[in-house]
């Protein structure tokens, strides 16, 4: 399960930030997606859509570390200048819950 859940999720995230392939990360999202993250609107669509119109949506991402661990992945990114902490919650297959933490490269 643990090697799955980190598949998914590093599958979403590349194509959120990395392809720019929005709608292939769609499809990895639960409808009723929660995100934690201020600023940031939950379900799949809402989520999604902020994402592709963001500053974030047209930067460069690289994905530096992931840690799995049963239903749950930490993956460590950096974006636009910010190293970004997300945590992220796999239930059947999809993206259910989202935290992020986020501190600008180079502080």
């Amino acid at each position: 399960m643990t090697r799955t859940n980190r598949m998914i999720v590093v599958d979403c995230l590349e194509n959120l930030f990395v392809h720019k392939d929005f709608a292939a990360a769609k499809t990895a999202l639960h409808p009723d997606f929660v995100t934690h993250s201020p600023g940031l609107p939950s379900g799949r669509e809402a989520f999604a859509e902020a994402v592709e119109n963001s500053p974030l949506g047209g930067a460069t991402a690289e994905i530096r570390h992931v840690v799995a661990e049963d239903d749950f992945v930490v993956v460590h990114l950096h974006v636009a200048g910010v190293a970004v902490v997300d945590i992220l919650r796999v239930e059947d297959g999809l993206l259910v819950e989202h935290w992020d933490v986020k501190q600008p490269l180079g502080a």
